[in-house]
């Protein structure tokens, strides 16, 4: 598999996650029935609030990574739905508590839980969540991934902080944004598509290639999502453009804009993003000047070399309708709605 594969996007049902879901669709409907189990609750709140996100759908590509994974290496017992299932609650969980620390209007296409319930509602709930999570990795039965899900969980929050901390600091470099989102995003991809090797007793050959797909898959998805914040349309990905910039995150395109800008452009950005301070035409000048310095441009052509090498790692993996699956998803993800 060398390159990134030309998946055919001329329908849905041709659409390489479409594609994935189908030959998944027995064992989601497994996750899907288990998460559904798995959030209800004696506590009333606990379940609304949970149902609100999860049951909000996204596209399930980490779950989905974890069930592939696991069909491709001719795994045949149970466990995949487990961890499968452990992924996405850990995923969730991260957006409720993501939801608080952001404060955005748009989650998912629907107004985040902290904004119809509160915020103690949506940590808690994402606590509620983790728990579950955990509860699930040991109904899988293997330690060995018990520990590369726990693991993730900690990484990932530790990214959280990290992303915290760079808000509205223009000194941010690229190398460290990198490593903000192979923390924040990209680890649990990578822990989503290792177990299943792990329950397969696959080697740590294959282990090693399943991580490695999965945390390239994941950093090519950020970056996607960083250029599409200043280019997409919010429609189509379930959130707002220009979040990024009205909250003073820093981000890929961001960073490499800052990093080419002149005296007067910085200053621009030391007022916008440093401090916070925004009028309504800035946020159309920032994308002036992302696309006059390459930014976006640059963002994603580092998002593709991710994609393909994500496509590379599985020369490792057997040749078989959900291997090309999985390699036709890195597709899906760098040109999706750009």
């Amino acid at each position: 598999m060398n390159g990134l594969p030309q998946a055919d996007m001329k329908g849905d049902a041709l659409d390489p996650v479409a594609r994935l879901t189908a030959l998944g669709g027995a064992d989601m409907k497994r996750v899907e029935a288990l998460l559904a189990d798995r959030m209800a609750s004696e506590t009333d709140i606990i379940a609304k609030v949970a149902r609100y996100l999860v049951e909000a759908g996204g596209k399930r590509i980490r779950p989905l990574i974890t069930v592939a994974s696991a069909r491709m290496l001719g795994y045949e017992g149970d466990g995949h739905i487990s961890l499968a299932a452990s992924v996405e609650f850990i995923h969730s969980a991260t957006l409720l508590h993501d939801d608080v620390v952001d404060d955005s209007d748009l989650r998912r296409g629907k107004t985040p839980a902290n904004q119809v319930w509160s915020n103690p509602h949506s940590v808690l709930v994402g606590d509620f969540l983790f728990a579950r999570a955990f509860m699930m990795m040991v109904d899988a039965g293997s330690m060995p991934a018990l520990k590369v899900l726990s693991r993730a969980a900690a990484v990932i929050a530790e990214g959280e902080v990290r992303q915290l901390a760079a808000v509205r600091d223009i000194a941010v470099s690229r190398q460290a944004y990198m490593g903000i989102i192979e923390a924040k995003t990209a680890e649990l991809f990578a822990a989503a598509a290792q177990v299943s090797p792990i329950l397969a007793g696959a080697g740590p050959e294959l282990e090693t290639a399943m991580e490695t797909y999965g945390r390239e898959l994941g950093l090519a998805f950020q970056l996607v999502d960083d250029a599409l914040d200043y280019g997409g349309i919010a429609v189509d990905l379930g959130k707002n453009t220009g979040d990024d910039f009205r909250e003073g995150k820093i981000t890929l395109p961001l960073a490499l804009a800052i990093e080419a800008a002149d005296a007067e452009e910085r200053a621009f950005f030391e007022r916008t993003i440093s401090r916070l301070d925004q009028t309504d035409a800035d946020f159309e000048t920032a994308v002036a000047l992302l696309n006059k310095h390459g930014a976006l441009d640059a963002t994603l052509q580092a998002a593709r070399g991710h994609a393909r090498r994500a496509v590379e790692a599985l020369d490792a993996a057997p040749k078989n309708d959900w291997s090309d699956a999985l390699a036709a998803l890195a597709e899906f993800v760098v040109e999706r709605a750009y």
